[in-house]
Protein backbone atom coordinates (compact mmCIF):
# COMPACT_ATOMS: atom_id res chain seq x y z
CA UNK A 1 0.00 0.00 0.00
CA UNK A 2 1.07 3.57 -0.64
CA UNK A 3 1.61 5.74 2.43
CA UNK A 4 -1.66 7.04 3.81
CA UNK A 5 -2.16 10.75 4.31
CA UNK A 6 -3.15 12.10 7.71
CA UNK A 7 -5.01 15.36 7.14
CA UNK A 8 -4.90 17.67 10.18
CA UNK A 9 -8.24 19.48 10.38
CA UNK A 10 -8.89 23.14 10.94
CA UNK A 11 -12.59 23.76 11.48
CA UNK A 12 -13.44 27.46 11.29
CA UNK A 13 -16.21 29.08 13.32
CA UNK A 14 -16.42 32.86 13.66
CA UNK A 15 -12.82 33.17 12.46
CA UNK A 16 -11.46 30.81 15.11
CA UNK A 17 -10.09 27.27 14.98
CA UNK A 18 -12.59 25.05 16.83
CA UNK A 19 -13.76 21.47 17.22
CA UNK A 20 -17.38 20.43 17.55
CA UNK A 21 -18.90 17.34 19.15
CA UNK A 22 -21.30 15.46 16.83
CA UNK A 23 -21.41 18.55 14.59
CA UNK A 24 -23.26 20.69 17.15
CA UNK A 25 -22.37 24.37 16.78
CA UNK A 26 -23.24 25.10 20.42
CA UNK A 27 -20.64 22.54 21.54
CA UNK A 28 -17.60 24.23 20.06
CA UNK A 29 -14.24 24.20 21.79
CA UNK A 30 -11.84 26.93 20.64
CA UNK A 31 -8.34 25.53 20.16
CA UNK A 32 -6.70 28.51 18.51
CA UNK A 33 -7.92 32.02 17.70
CA UNK A 34 -5.24 32.33 15.00
CA UNK A 35 -6.01 29.75 12.28
CA UNK A 36 -3.02 30.80 10.16
CA UNK A 37 -0.65 30.14 13.07
CA UNK A 38 -2.29 26.74 13.59
CA UNK A 39 -1.86 25.90 9.91
CA UNK A 40 1.82 26.89 10.06
CA UNK A 41 2.30 24.68 13.12
CA UNK A 42 0.84 21.69 11.27
CA UNK A 43 3.11 22.31 8.30
CA UNK A 44 6.17 22.69 10.52
CA UNK A 45 5.26 19.40 12.22
CA UNK A 46 5.68 17.69 8.85
CA UNK A 47 2.14 17.20 7.62
CA UNK A 48 1.65 17.17 3.83
CA UNK A 49 -1.99 18.16 3.33
CA UNK A 50 -4.46 20.30 5.29
CA UNK A 51 -8.22 19.79 5.72
CA UNK A 52 -10.28 22.96 6.18
CA UNK A 53 -13.98 23.36 6.97
CA UNK A 54 -15.96 26.60 7.00
CA UNK A 55 -18.49 25.57 9.67
CA UNK A 56 -20.53 28.77 9.50
CA UNK A 57 -20.55 28.40 5.73
CA UNK A 58 -21.90 24.84 5.98
CA UNK A 59 -24.92 26.11 7.89
CA UNK A 60 -25.45 29.30 5.88
CA UNK A 61 -24.83 27.79 2.45
CA UNK A 62 -22.19 30.34 1.43
CA UNK A 63 -18.58 31.15 2.41
CA UNK A 64 -18.40 32.90 5.78
CA UNK A 65 -14.84 32.37 7.02
CA UNK A 66 -13.16 33.46 3.78
CA UNK A 67 -10.75 35.85 5.52
CA UNK A 68 -9.51 33.07 7.81
CA UNK A 69 -9.10 30.66 4.88
CA UNK A 70 -7.15 33.26 2.91
CA UNK A 71 -4.86 33.92 5.90
CA UNK A 72 -4.17 30.18 6.11
CA UNK A 73 -3.36 29.94 2.41
CA UNK A 74 -0.96 32.87 2.75
CA UNK A 75 0.79 31.18 5.69
CA UNK A 76 1.49 27.71 4.22
CA UNK A 77 2.93 26.08 1.14
CA UNK A 78 1.32 22.63 1.54
CA UNK A 79 -1.95 21.91 -0.31
CA UNK A 80 -5.28 22.36 1.45
CA UNK A 81 -8.75 20.99 0.77
CA UNK A 82 -11.81 23.00 1.82
CA UNK A 83 -15.46 22.24 2.47
CA UNK A 84 -18.40 24.16 3.90
CA UNK A 85 -20.87 26.40 2.09
CA UNK A 86 -19.70 25.51 -1.40
CA UNK A 87 -22.94 25.20 -3.36
CA UNK A 88 -22.27 26.51 -6.88
CA UNK A 89 -19.69 26.57 -9.67
CA UNK A 90 -18.76 30.21 -9.04
CA UNK A 91 -17.79 29.46 -5.42
CA UNK A 92 -15.80 26.40 -6.49
CA UNK A 93 -13.92 28.46 -9.07
CA UNK A 94 -13.36 31.28 -6.58
CA UNK A 95 -11.70 28.97 -4.04
CA UNK A 96 -9.56 27.18 -6.62
CA UNK A 97 -8.39 30.56 -7.95
CA UNK A 98 -7.45 31.62 -4.42
CA UNK A 99 -5.18 28.60 -4.03
CA UNK A 100 -7.30 25.81 -2.53
CA UNK A 101 -6.02 22.54 -4.01
CA UNK A 102 -9.23 20.57 -3.69
CA UNK A 103 -12.80 21.69 -3.04
CA UNK A 104 -15.17 19.47 -1.06
CA UNK A 105 -18.82 19.45 -2.09
CA UNK A 106 -21.18 18.12 0.59
CA UNK A 107 -24.78 19.31 0.74
CA UNK A 108 -24.80 20.30 -2.93
CA UNK A 109 -23.66 16.80 -3.92
CA UNK A 110 -26.87 15.42 -2.42
CA UNK A 111 -29.22 18.15 -3.61
CA UNK A 112 -27.60 18.95 -6.95
CA UNK A 113 -25.49 16.00 -8.17
CA UNK A 114 -25.18 17.65 -11.60
CA UNK A 115 -22.97 20.30 -9.98
CA UNK A 116 -20.42 17.65 -8.99
CA UNK A 117 -20.38 16.20 -12.50
CA UNK A 118 -19.97 19.63 -14.09
CA UNK A 119 -17.27 20.68 -11.61
CA UNK A 120 -15.30 17.45 -12.14
CA UNK A 121 -15.41 18.04 -15.89
CA UNK A 122 -14.24 21.63 -15.54
CA UNK A 123 -11.67 21.06 -12.76
CA UNK A 124 -10.41 17.47 -13.09
CA UNK A 125 -8.75 16.02 -10.00
CA UNK A 126 -9.74 18.96 -7.82
CA UNK A 127 -13.23 18.02 -6.64
CA UNK A 128 -13.97 15.83 -3.62
CA UNK A 129 -17.36 14.84 -2.24
CA UNK A 130 -18.07 14.95 1.48
CA UNK A 131 -20.52 12.29 2.63
CA UNK A 132 -21.48 12.68 6.26
CA UNK A 133 -23.49 9.85 7.80
CA UNK A 134 -25.84 9.74 10.75
CA UNK A 135 -27.02 6.20 11.39
CA UNK A 136 -25.76 5.27 7.93
CA UNK A 137 -27.84 7.99 6.22
CA UNK A 138 -26.40 11.05 4.50
CA UNK A 139 -26.81 14.33 6.41
CA UNK A 140 -26.73 17.81 4.83
CA UNK A 141 -26.93 21.51 5.73
CA UNK A 142 -24.13 21.34 8.30
CA UNK A 143 -25.50 17.94 9.41
CA UNK A 144 -28.82 19.52 10.43
CA UNK A 145 -30.90 17.48 7.93
CA UNK A 146 -30.72 13.72 7.48
CA UNK A 147 -31.77 12.31 4.09
CA UNK A 148 -33.09 8.85 3.16
CA UNK A 149 -29.99 8.10 1.11
CA UNK A 150 -27.26 5.75 2.28
CA UNK A 151 -23.61 6.73 1.88
CA UNK A 152 -23.07 3.94 -0.64
CA UNK A 153 -26.09 5.04 -2.71
CA UNK A 154 -24.66 8.54 -2.90
CA UNK A 155 -21.08 7.46 -3.59
CA UNK A 156 -22.18 5.24 -6.48
CA UNK A 157 -23.86 8.22 -8.17
CA UNK A 158 -20.42 9.71 -8.75
CA UNK A 159 -18.58 6.54 -9.71
CA UNK A 160 -17.81 7.75 -13.23
CA UNK A 161 -17.77 11.50 -12.62
CA UNK A 162 -14.06 11.86 -11.93
CA UNK A 163 -14.36 12.66 -8.21
CA UNK A 164 -10.88 12.82 -6.63
CA UNK A 165 -11.96 11.46 -3.24
CA UNK A 166 -14.94 10.70 -1.00
CA UNK A 167 -14.56 12.07 2.52
CA UNK A 168 -16.66 9.79 4.70
CA UNK A 169 -17.53 11.13 8.15
CA UNK A 170 -19.37 9.23 10.85
CA UNK A 171 -21.19 12.09 12.60
CA UNK A 172 -22.02 9.97 15.64
CA UNK A 173 -18.29 9.68 16.32
CA UNK A 174 -17.11 13.10 15.15
CA UNK A 175 -15.32 15.08 17.84
CA UNK A 176 -16.11 12.40 20.42
CA UNK A 177 -12.79 10.49 20.26
CA UNK A 178 -14.63 7.16 20.00
CA UNK A 179 -12.42 5.78 17.25
CA UNK A 180 -12.87 5.72 13.48
CA UNK A 181 -15.69 3.65 12.03
CA UNK A 182 -13.18 1.43 10.26
CA UNK A 183 -15.63 -1.31 9.28
CA UNK A 184 -17.97 1.11 7.47
CA UNK A 185 -15.07 3.02 5.89
CA UNK A 186 -13.45 -0.14 4.51
CA UNK A 187 -16.82 -1.43 3.28
CA UNK A 188 -17.38 1.81 1.38
CA UNK A 189 -13.86 1.85 -0.09
CA UNK A 190 -14.22 -1.78 -1.22
CA UNK A 191 -17.55 -1.04 -2.92
CA UNK A 192 -16.46 1.92 -5.06
CA UNK A 193 -13.47 2.88 -7.21
CA UNK A 194 -13.18 6.43 -5.78
CA UNK A 195 -10.51 6.84 -3.06
CA UNK A 196 -12.00 7.21 0.44
CA UNK A 197 -10.78 9.40 3.30
CA UNK A 198 -11.87 8.34 6.81
CA UNK A 199 -13.17 11.02 9.15
CA UNK A 200 -14.89 11.24 12.52
CA UNK A 201 -13.73 10.02 15.90
CA UNK A 202 -10.03 9.34 15.31
CA UNK A 203 -8.72 9.04 18.87
CA UNK A 204 -5.25 7.47 18.85
CA UNK A 205 -2.50 5.97 16.73
CA UNK A 206 -4.22 2.60 17.22
CA UNK A 207 -7.03 3.79 14.92
CA UNK A 208 -4.49 4.38 12.17
CA UNK A 209 -2.81 1.04 12.80
CA UNK A 210 -6.21 -0.67 12.42
CA UNK A 211 -6.89 1.28 9.24
CA UNK A 212 -3.53 0.18 7.82
CA UNK A 213 -4.11 -3.42 8.99
CA UNK A 214 -7.35 -3.49 6.99
CA UNK A 215 -5.08 -3.43 3.94
CA UNK A 216 -7.64 -1.60 1.83
CA UNK A 217 -6.02 0.06 -1.19
CA UNK A 218 -9.05 2.30 -1.67
CA UNK A 219 -8.39 4.30 1.50
CA UNK A 220 -6.37 7.45 0.79
CA UNK A 221 -6.01 8.52 4.41
CA UNK A 222 -7.74 9.89 7.48
CA UNK A 223 -8.62 13.24 9.02
CA UNK A 224 -7.73 14.14 12.60
CA UNK A 225 -8.85 17.12 14.64
CA UNK A 226 -9.33 16.88 18.38
CA UNK A 227 -6.80 14.06 18.90
CA UNK A 228 -4.04 16.24 17.44
CA UNK A 229 -5.09 19.32 19.40
CA UNK A 230 -5.24 17.62 22.79
CA UNK A 231 -2.04 15.61 22.33
CA UNK A 232 -3.51 12.13 21.95
CA UNK A 233 -1.74 11.88 18.60
CA UNK A 234 1.96 12.64 18.40
CA UNK A 235 2.73 14.06 14.93
CA UNK A 236 6.22 12.52 14.71
CA UNK A 237 5.02 9.07 15.70
CA UNK A 238 2.02 9.21 13.36
CA UNK A 239 3.97 10.49 10.37
CA UNK A 240 6.67 7.86 10.89
CA UNK A 241 4.00 5.14 10.95
CA UNK A 242 2.22 6.39 7.85
CA UNK A 243 5.39 6.89 5.84
CA UNK A 244 6.74 3.48 6.78
CA UNK A 245 9.73 4.89 8.63
CA UNK A 246 9.20 2.91 11.82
Amino acid sequence: MEAMILFPAIDLKDGQCVRLVHGLMDQATVFNDDPAAQARAFEEAGFDYLHLVDLNGAFEGKPVNAAAVESILAAISMPAQLGGGIRDLATIEMWLDKGIARVIIGTAAVKNPALVIEACRKFPGRIAVGLDAKGGRVATEGWADVSDLTVLDMARRFEDAGVAAIIYTDIDRDGALQGLNIEATVALADAISIPVIASGGLSSIDDLKKLIAANCSGIEGAISGRALYDGRLDPKEVLALLKGLR
